[in-house]
C-alpha cells in the first residue's frame, strides 16, 4: 500500500483548460502529478510502467451522476468500455445494472457477483453456448439482433423450461456524426433489425408468437463518442413512435455519450442534458441508458516512462498494444510530464510507442517541456475506456495492470501480464 501524497489541487504547471481532461482528484505540485492522493512517481515505482491508474472516487461519482440524471429509469453500465470483477462489485454496490456483449464479459459479470437479473446481454453473433449460459444463469434480458438468434434463443429457453425476457435491437437509420467504425445506427449497420425495412416490426410479431420469449422492450444504440445531441434526439423520436405503434412500454436508447480527450476538444453534453433531450421524445415510457465511456474514460490516467528522445519523437515503454485507438481511429489524446519540473519552455513532439509500426503514435503534436528526457514519467489522461479492454499482445508485449487509487491508497485490480502468461498458451 502506498502512502498518501501531498494534498492540494495545483494545476499551475498545466494550463487550467487541461483540468477538464483529468480525473477529479488529480493534483499537481511542483509539476508532479498525484491521483487519488497518491504520487504518480510512487505509483510508477511500485507497479512499473505502463500502468493504468483508475481514480475510484471519480468513477463512482460519474456513475452516480447518471443515476441522478435518470432517477425514474435504468442505468446499465456499458461493460465493453472497461470491465473487471472489482468494477462489477462497485457497480453492484451502486445499484447500476450491467451491459455485456460476449461470453467473456458474462463470465466477468459472474465473477464480480452481479445479480443476473441486472445483466443485459448484447451482441450481434451470440453463440448457442453463450445464449445457453445466459438462459441458465438467469440473465435479466437478452437483446435480440437477428431472426437466427431469435429462433436459437427461443429453442434454448424452451429446452430449459424458462421464459426469457428479450429486447429487440432496432436500427433507426440515424447518423450519429462520429467515426464510421463506431457508428451503429445507420441502415448499413451490422447490428439490429431495420426500422425502415420493416424487419423490426416483424421481429416484434415473431417474439410475441414465441411462448418461451417475453418482449421486455425495444433497444437502439446509434454509436460511440458522440458529442452532439441531434442524433440522440432523432433516434429517441423514431424509437418512441415505433414503441407506441408496437404497444411497448420500455425503451433502451443505449449509450454513446462522448468525452473530452484533449483540452481544446469539444465539450461533451452532460448526462442531464442528454436525458432531458431523450425525455422530450419518450414521455410515458420506461427509459434505459447504457453509459460506458463517459464513466470509465475520464477516470483513468495511463503512465509511461520515456525511453528515448530523438528529434520530434518521444518514445515511451507502451504503445499501440495498450492503446490501439490512435492507430485505429486517429483518436486524439494529450500528455503531460508527471514526474515534476516547472518553468521549462515547451516544444511540439509526437509521443510514440515501442512497437514495430510507423503508426504506433500515442499522442500527436503535443507540447511537452523541451527538456523532456529518458526516465521522465508521462501521463496520458482519459485512458479508461476502450484501452485496457482493447489492449493486445502485439510484439509479445504483456498488457499493463490497472491500479485503483482512492483516499491516498492504491491497490491492483487487474495485475500486469507476464511473459510466463504469454508462454503458457503455447503447445
Amino acid at each position: 500500500m502506498l502512502a498518501a501524497a501531498g494534498s492540494g489541487r495545483c494545476l499551475g504547471c498545466v494550463p487550467m483548460s487541461n483540468a477538464s481532461v483529468w480525473p477529479a482528484t488529480a493534483s499537481w505540485t511542483g509539476g508532479a502529478l498525484s491521483l487519488g492522493g497518491v504520487a504518480a512517481a510512487d505509483l510508477a515505482a511500485e507497479y512499473g510502467t505502463p500502468v493504468y491508474v483508475l481514480d475510484e472516487a471519480d468513477f463512482r461519482a460519474r456513475a452516480r451522476t447518471w443515476q441522478e440524471a435518470l432517477p425514474d429509469g435504468d442505468v446499465h453500465y456499458g461493460g465493453k468500455a472497461f470491465l473487471c470483477p472489482e468494477v462489477v462489485r462497485w457497480l453492484d454496490g451502486l445499484g447500476l445494472s450491467l451491459d455485456v456483449c460476449t461470453g467473456g464479459e458474462l463470465a466477468v459479470a459472474q465473477a464480480g457477483g452481479m445479480p443476473p437479473e441486472r445483466v443485459v446481454f448484447h451482441g450481434n453473433n451470440k453463440s448457442r453456448d453463450e445464449l445457453r449460459r445466459a438462459v441458465t444463469w438467469g440473465v435479466g434480458c437478452v437483446v435480440l439482433d437477428s431472426f437466427t438468434e431469435l429462433d436459437r434463443l427461443a429453442a434454448l429457453a424452451r429446452e430449459h423450461g424458462v421464459r426469457q425476457r428479450v429486447m429487440i435491437r432496432v436500427t433507426p437509420g440515424v447518423d450519429a456524426l462520429t467515426h464510421r467504425s463506431i457508428a451503429t445506427g445507420g441502415e448499413d449497420s451490422k447490428f439490429g433489425f431495420s426500422l425502415a425495412a420493416g424487419h423490426a416490426a416483424r421481429a416484434v410479431r415473431r417474439v410475441r408468437e414465441e411462448d418461451s420469449l417475453e418482449l421486455h422492450g425495444l433497444h437502439s444504440h446509434i454509436g460511440s463518442q458522440i458529442l452532439r445531441l441531434d442524433g440522440f434526439a432523432q433516434a429517441a423520436e423514431r424509437m418512441c413512435a415505433f414503441a407506441r405503434a408496437s404497444d411497448v412500454e420500455r425503451l433502451d436508447l443505449g449509450g454513446g455519450l462522448g468525452i473530452r480527450y484533449t483540452p481544446d476538444g469539444q465539450p461533451p453534453p452532460t448526462p442531464d442534458e442528454l436525458v432531458t433531450v431523450l425525455r422530450k421524445h419518450t414521455a410515458g415510457l420506461r427509459l434505459s441508458v447504457e453509459p460506458g465511456r463517459s464513466i470509465a474514460g475520464p477516470s483513468t490516467v495511463a503512465l509511461y516512462r520515456v525511453g528515448t528522445v530523438k528529434g520530434g519523437y518521444v518514445s515511451v515503454d507502451g504503445g499501440m498494444s495498450d492503446n490501439p485507438r490512435p492507430a485505429m481511429y486517429g483518436a486524439p489524446y494529450t500528455a503531460a510530464r508527471a514526474s515534476g519540473g516547472e518553468g521549462a519552455a515547451r516544444r511540439r513532439v509526437h509521443v510514440v510507442g515501442k512497437h514495430c509500426e510507423s503508426g504506433d503514435v500515442l499522442v500527436r503534436d503535443v507540447a511537452l517541456p523541451e527538456d523532456v528526457a529518458p526516465g521522465d514519467l508521462l501521463a496520458v489522461p482519459a485512458s479508461g475506456a476502450y484501452q485496457r479492454s482493447m489492449a493486445s499482445n502485439y510484439n509479445h508485449v504483456p498488457r499493463p495492470p490497472v491500479v485503483a487509487v482512492r483516499d491516498g491508497a492504491a491497490r491492483v485490480i487487474v495485475r500486469r501480464e507476464t511473459e510466463e502468461d504469454l508462454l503458457r498458451l503455447y503447445v
